[in-house]
């Protein structure tokens, strides 16, 4: 799999699919990487051309010393496109990667025509709650919080799936700097403005489980956008990608069809 450096930083991401086909991006959530997709990407229609990376910090990409802005992340999406030639995507977020596709679509609407906003809000969780999370890691490592995030993270029978390991393997294996430094950047972003000015199609997706970012949060969100959807994954965690991959499969594929972005470009 290629990585591209944008300024200081080598961006890990993947393509698949067909390369003169519309593009869709997939930005992971904190404490994942591009893996998180896997499951999607291989029930996703054909001709599309699929492009996952992982999140600064996170995975294969660079993890330089934080803590992160929102606006670096959104930066790296943002060159990462640019580099591929990319315009008109449907960006595909879920949590902190749900922050960055409406950061790029506000500023960049020329990269972004649509975008899915999966178990994900334009403001998460307090400061204070942020602050604890960074204190707690910085003095027991990741694996520290790994426990009660799976426990936000996973329905509970999921914890009993042969999966579930993997998860928490990869979790714990997350690079400190790179956990810490996103934690800041989801810290000190409120999207609620912004995102209230955006105008193109536009889908939620919550997981009816999920202790993370529940719901009514993602609900509340997606409402700030004209025209939008929203839609419950019943049973699914925070990553319900995961953990209900064929209801979220059924729901991504429906809103490519809905914005007739499965269609081949013409020459």
């Amino acid at each position: 799999m290629p990585f591209v450096t944008l300024k200081d930083l080598a961006v890990h991401y993947r393509e698949d699919g067909d390369p003169s086909g519309a593009p869709i991006v997939f930005a992971n959530s904190l404490g994942t990487d591009l893996r998180l997709w896997d499951k999607i990407v291989s029930k996703l229609p054909k001709g599309l051309r699929v492009i996952r990376y992982d999140m600064r910090g996170h995975g294969k990409t660079d993890c330089p010393t934080g803590p992160y802005s929102m606006g670096s992340l959104v930066r790296d999406a943002e060159g990462l496109l640019d580099y591929l030639n990319v315009k008109d995507c449907l960006f595909v977020g879920l949590s902190i990667g749900g922050m960055v596709a409406q950061g790029l679509a506000v500023k960049r609407l020329d990269l972004v025509r649509a975008m899915v906003l999966s178990n994900t809000a334009a403001k998460i969780g307090q400061k204070s709650m942020w602050q604890e999370r960074i204190e707690a890691v910085k003095a027991g490592g990741v694996a520290a919080l790994s426990d009660p995030t799976l426990e936000r993270w996973f329905p509970k029978q999921f914890h009993a799936d042969p999966e579930f390991p993997f998860w928490k393997s990869l979790l714990e294996s997350t690079p400190l700097e790179g956990y810490i430094g996103c934690m800041h950047a989801i810290s000190g972003t409120d999207f609620y403005t912004p995102t209230s000015g955006l105008r193109l199609p536009a889908i939620a997706i919550a997981g009816s489980e999920d202790k993370s970012t529940p719901p009514d949060l993602v609900r509340e969100t997606i409402d700030l956008i004209p025209g939008s959807k929203f839609h419950l994954v019943r049973k699914g965690g925070h990553l319900p990608c995961v953990d209900q991959a064929s209801a979220y499969s059924e729901v991504l594929n429906g809103f490519i069809a809905d914005i007739g972005h499965a269609a081949k470009k013409t020459v």
